[in-house]
């Protein structure tokens, strides 16, 4: 048994991890590369894996930093079933199509700065439609057969709606060993509103665990409505516009609820509330289909009629580029809720290019921030940005939230940590490298991980399971990722 690391090594994005077992190459996530554009795009371009040698595809959740690539998997040759839970297959319906139309409009973009050149999209909606055609969903705690000696089972990750933590069963022939592995996908934090807490895997021998928040502790959400209240009014007060660029799924959910919330305790006014995003939309109407991923307190909500996302009291879902466009010259306050979460694509960024450089407005950052992004740009309060090829002086307020954060922050790994059981390795992924350096060490101080060896993998790194039931660092490597690190490769889109 061998685990292939290419993507989500060291930074919080592109999670590809490749399982050989037994003959069988086995993929959890295929997620698309987002940072810095020109680093993104080669990454993205050069596929690290033959895609029609993969038997079967894993998918912890819709978010595109797991899932953006898969369309790109099919159009390389990849036949094989797509697994992932209900509400996830019926997320990536609409992402992955969202996805494509940014590439195929990206692509045109190119074409039209680049005259002389011929662009393609990384991917088009037909890949993507092709993709979706290939998804097998399942429920929560099905065991799911992928052949007589591998098995993996769905468990609420508490993230997204639809995320899992997947519970892996096999039997290794090569070492003639049985191997329980757990895989967290984005581990989701506990006592968050709508979805249901994350659940817990138990007597593991391998854990690949995210570690986005390695290194801090998130504020709980409760602690931090009089602040936001404040914050909101006094905006308010001064006829400013708040911006809050959040991702379509679940973080918009999220942030409505509370917005709600505060209005239903009087807290704020009742002033507009514009919701432009039409993927924020379309998966706001998605999470209406899904009542079996809410908590006990959202279901009793929708039992007594108060469906916090209905389009009612001051809340009005944008779809047109009109519309949003009109919100350019919206007299007096509004609070504009926009993607993309990280201000990289979508109409975040033109509300961000007629608001930026206005004192009187407020920015809300309520996620995470990937390096070499806009939004990672803004949180770390650079000044001036460039937007649209023009520069901005930014003099809009900001204020950085992470109590909305869906990630587990340090305490939230390392409790899921250490009631696994004594697993034998960990593998620490999706975080940079200084959340994970803290986390590692705070991992090997618990209990249950005293002889457990805790790995942070390479890009292209390849390890292997000994007779000893430890896997270690192979001579193998995966070519197309180390040659990604030491310059990148000649390629066209």
């Amino acid at each position: 048994m061998k685990i292939e690391f290419a993507g989500a090594t060291k930074e919080v994005t592109g999670s590809k991890h490749l399982l050989h077992i037994n003959g069988k190459k086995i993929l959890l996530d295929c997620g698309l590369f987002q940072g810095r554009r020109k680093e993104s795009i080669n990454k993205n371009i050069h596929f690290p894996f033959d895609a029609s040698s993969i038997d079967t595809l894993v998918l912890s959740h819709a978010h595109i930093d797991h899932s953006g690539s898969i369309p790109l998997l099919v159009k390389n040759g990849f036949t094989g079933p797509i697994y992932c839970t209900h509400a996830t297959r019926d997320l990536c319906s609409i992402m992955l199509r969202d996805s494509a139309y940014i590439q195929e409009r990206e692509a045109k973009w190119l074409q039209k700065k680049n005259k002389n050149e011929i662009i393609e999209p990384l991917y088009t909606i037909k890949d993507a439609e092709k993709a979706i055609s290939l998804f097998r969903s399942v429920s929560y705690h099905q065991k799911i057969r992928i052949t007589q000696d591998i098995n993996v089972t769905f468990h609420d990750a508490g993230h997204i709606l639809g995320s899992s933590i997947e519970e892996w069963e096999i039997f290794d022939h090569d070492t003639k060993q049985k191997i329980r592995l757990g895989f967290t996908g984005d581990l989701g934090r506990k006592t968050l509103p709508i979805l249901k807490d994350r659940e817990q895997l138990e007597n593991l021998d391998v854990l690949l665990s995210e570690s986005t928040y390695g290194d801090r502790l998130h504020d709980e959400i409760l602690k931090v409505e009089d602040k936001l209240a404040k914050e909101i009014n006094e905006t308010y007060e001064r006829g400013g516009k708040i911006l809050i660029p959040a991702f379509a799924v679940e973080r918009t959910q999220e942030i409505l609820f509370v917005l709600r919330y505060l209005r239903h305790k009087n807290k704020i006014p009742v002033f507009p509330i514009f919701i432009d995003s039409p993927l924020a939309v379309n998966a706001t109407e998605i999470f209406q289909l899904h009542p079996e991923c809410f908590d006990e307190e959202m279901n009793k909500l929708l039992e007594e009629g108060k469906d916090p996302f209905a389009d009612n009291n001051g809340v009005q879902f944008i779809q047109s580029v009109e519309e949003s466009k009109a919100l350019n010259k919206f007299p007096g306050s509004a609070i504009i809720i926009s993607a993309s979460g990280m201000c990289e694509f979508g109409r975040i960024r033109h509300h961000l290019a007629n608001n930026i450089s206005d004192e009187k407005n407020l920015l809300l950052i309520v996620g995470w921030m990937a390096q070499n992004t806009l939004g990672r740009k803004l949180l770390e309060g650079e000044n001036p940005i460039n937007l649209f090829g023009k520069s901005h002086n930014v003099k809009i307020e900001t204020q950085i939230y992470n109590a909305f954060s869906g990630h587990a922050d340090q305490k939230g790994l390392l409790d899921f940590a250490q009631n696994t059981g004594t697993p034998k390795n960990v593998f620490l992924v999706h975080g940079e490298i200084s959340q994970q350096n803290v986390l590692k060490q705070k991992m090997k101080d618990l209990e249950n991980m005293k002889n457990t060896e805790i790995i942070i993998p390479e890009f292209g790194d390849i390890y292997e399971l000994n007779t000893d039931g430890k896997f270690f660092r192979s001579h193998e490597v995966n070519h197309i990722c180390k040659e990604l690190v030491k310059e990148p490769l000649k390629k066209k889109l």
